[in-house]
């Protein structure tokens, strides 16, 4: 199973997207500044992910959300579950 994750700084509230095949490792990674991009960002929150049983459908997926109607689409859904 692969996960597409969406973490929001708590710091700058910006989101970051990603993919991996463990979810609470890669989360955890985040939040211990051992994941680069994120690093200065810390601490980070897991707002939303979508599970998919291939790793090219999660990269896929992660591509989509990266795209302006992507982010759209996160702004969208993420309104609607709070």
């Amino acid at each position: 199973m692969y996960y597409v994750y969406v973490l929001q700084s708590l710091k700058d509230k910006k989101l970051y997207i990603g993919y991996t095949n463990n979810l609470k490792r890669r989360v955890t990674e985040h939040n211990a500044g051992r994941v680069e991009v994120t690093q200065k960002r810390c601490p980070l929150r897991l707002l939303y992910y979508e599970a998919c049983i291939q790793k090219e459908d999660a990269l896929k997926r992660e591509l989509q959300l990266k795209t302006g109607f992507g982010r759209e689409y996160l702004k969208r859904r993420l309104s609607e579950l709070h």
